[in-house]
């Protein structure tokens, strides 16, 4: 693979700054932004006056302690204009989610701030290894979501070239891949395999695509998928992290010369990782619930809100700034299994150990009698279907020794997962509603 390091005199001062430089900027940004909020949010001057803090007390970076959390259901509270902070005539763009699982989340963005998420897309997509004049292949979704919109603001300040092809119509992504010379993909790494799968039906080597780079977020995936991905294309393969509540994609990239973890752009989000039980704030190197404050958003300020992504923070590497580990799964998709807790990214470590298996899986939970079942539905790759069986006892083993729990493998002809056109639908739960 080609050696994508950016020049260091590439990168804002601030990545590479020192920690007490860093720490300054981002004291006087809380201050700012917890002004900000108090201020103009009827909602967190509530929720401040209601836990007896004031922005005021926020002396040092530890105070910020002293304030409440904001959840979800906050956000859904105030449908939708209710956590504005500034006119409705200075929003310049509305995403918000698809409202499936209750009322949706709207997030808006003033000019400024569109600025500043078209900085921080742009800083992670040259941190991942792309330049001025590169060709990116963006496979995100465009529209209410924030992921196609959001990696395209930063692919024109970077100075990309920018195919904004969306999801789905799978051929016509290879066939735009090779005929536009794309240098770089982002897309979710579930739907990355569903690609890799459709050169194999048209007779390609994606080996010997144009691709030298992909940056695959929106859902979590191991390193062991990298690793496969990474062969199949030849290529670079990054972790890009953010969610539409805290900016959109960009709040966290993977830098490509070391990819040991997502540096945070501190200079706009602070980050906490707490106890999700207790709530109280961990040390740095401890696993726990991420909590994000925005430093410098005026449409839609968020403070400590709790992402429900698992992971731990750690020291800068090749930038200043702190990284988070890769997010090894959400406390609200954790699978309690008689009484074992069990991630997807668990089953997808076991199942990428298995040479004949395809990397493609889906979970489905059922209640047989009063006890949960967990069935692991996998297939083979092509010319492995006679060993589907010992292939499926294997899987079955290395659960069982290394998560804990005994599952049923189906392994199911090629081709007889589910494949993804955007996000993994991973887990199907079957199971009565208590």
């Amino acid at each position: 693979m080609e050696d994508l390091t950016p020049r260091r005199e590439s990168l804002d001062p601030i990545e590479i700054a020192s920690r007490d430089e860093i720490a300054a900027v981002q004291l006087e940004h809380m201050k700012w932004s917890l002004r900000h909020a108090y201020d103009n949010v009827p909602h967190y001057q509530a929720s401040f006056d209601a836990a007896g803090v004031h922005p005021d007390d926020l002396h040092s970076l530890a105070d910020l302690a002293k304030f409440p959390f904001t959840v979800k259901t906050d956000l859904r509270d105030n449908y939708p204009f209710g956590m504005f902070a500034v006119p409705r005539a200075q929003v310049k763009r509305i995403h918000a989610s698809s409202g499936t699982t209750g009322q949706p989340t709207v997030v808006g963005y003033t000019a400024r701030d569109l600025d500043t998420w078209a900085s921080v897309v742009a800083r992670s997509l040259r941190a991942a290894g792309l330049r001025e004049g590169d060709v990116l292949h963006n496979a995100y979704g465009y529209g209410l979501f924030t992921g196609g919109l959001g990696i395209h603001l930063g692919a024109d300040k970077l100075g990309l070239s920018t195919v904004p092809i969306s999801g789905g119509m799978t051929q016509r992504q290879v066939r735009l891949i090779e005929d536009f010379g794309a240098t770089g993909i982002t897309v979710t790494p579930s739907y990355a395999l569903s690609i890799i799968d459709e050169y194999a039906e048209q007779g390609l080597d994606p080996r010997k695509s144009p691709l030298k780079v992909g940056i695959f977020g929106a859902e979590p995936w191991t390193n062991a998928m990298r690793r496969e991905i990474e062969d199949a294309f030849d290529m670079h393969a990054v972790d890009i992290y953010g969610l539409s509540e805290v900016m959109g994609p960009g709040v966290a990239n993977e830098c490509v010369e070391t990819k040991d973890g997502l540096h945070i752009w501190e200079d706009h989000f602070y980050p906490e990782i707490i106890d999700p039980e207790t709530g109280e704030v961990l040390p740095d190197g401890e696993l726990g619930e991420l909590v994000f404050t925005s430093l410098t958003k005026e449409a839609f300020p968020i403070i400590r809100y709790r992402t429900r992504d698992l992971t731990r923070l750690l020291p800068g590497t090749a930038r200043s700034m702190r990284r988070m580990e890769k997010v090894t799964g959400r406390s609200d998709d954790m699978i309690i299994l008689r009484g074992v807790n069990v991630f997807p990214t668990q089953i997808e470590e076991q199942l990428m150990a298995v040479p004949a298996l395809a990397p493609h899986f889906q979970l489905e939970l059922n209640r047989v009698g009063h006890k949960d079942e967990m069935r692991v539905k996998v297939e083979p790759l092509p010319e492995m279907v006679s060993a589907s069986e010992s292939a499926g006892r294997e899987l079955a083993a290395k659960v069982k020794q290394v998560v804990g729990v005994t599952v049923k493998v189906d392994v199911e002809l090629p081709g007889g997962v589910a494949r993804s056109q955007g996000k993994a639908v991973r887990i199907v739960d079957n199971r009565p509603k208590e």
